[in-house]
């Protein structure tokens, strides 16, 4: 059977389904929204007996904690799996992928598992985040020695 490219890729959308794209922004915008609501109203609560910048370290411990348990317990996994992308609000979507990366090699042992490979995901957000961080820094300090800013 000989298949030019454009007609295999007309036959597989042909046969893949469909995604709901407009339900799972729903989805995505409602579970992102409601960890996002958590975390304020813990703000607010943790904001009655500390101060700002302390309740706001203490909301990050706090929704990076909660993550990390959930995925060691297997239940992240069933709130993202209808959450989608509602669930990577950068704090606990980073935690779920150090977590889970640590749940996933543990079998392998501390050092050569989970110590080795805990950062297998997250890895490259820290590191060019990092990278963009010195970047930008570096241009902002020649700006404002410049006089520009």
């Amino acid at each position: 059977m000989d298949i030019n490219k454009k007609a295999y890729a007309k036959y597989a959308d042909s046969r893949a389904k469909k995604s709901p794209i407009v339900k799972d922004c729903v989805k995505a915008f409602l579970f992102g929204g409601a960890i996002c609501t958590i975390a304020q109203v813990l703000k607010d609560w943790y904001g009655t007996f500390l101060s700002d910048k302390d309740s706001g370290t203490l909301v990050g411990v706090t929704l990076i904690f909660i993550t990390a348990l959930l995925t060691g317990i297997g239940v992240f996994d069933r709130i993202a799996k209808h959450a989608g992308a509602g669930t990577l609000v950068p704090i606990t979507g980073f935690a779920n992928a150090v977590s889970s990366c640590a749940v996933d090699t543990k079998g392998e042992g501390f050092i050569l598992g989970v110590g080795a490979k805990i950062f297998t995901i997250a890895g490259p957000v820290i590191l060019y985040g990092i990278s963009a961080g010195v970047v930008y820094g570096v241009i902002y300090y020649i700006l404002k020695a410049l006089g520009v800013l």
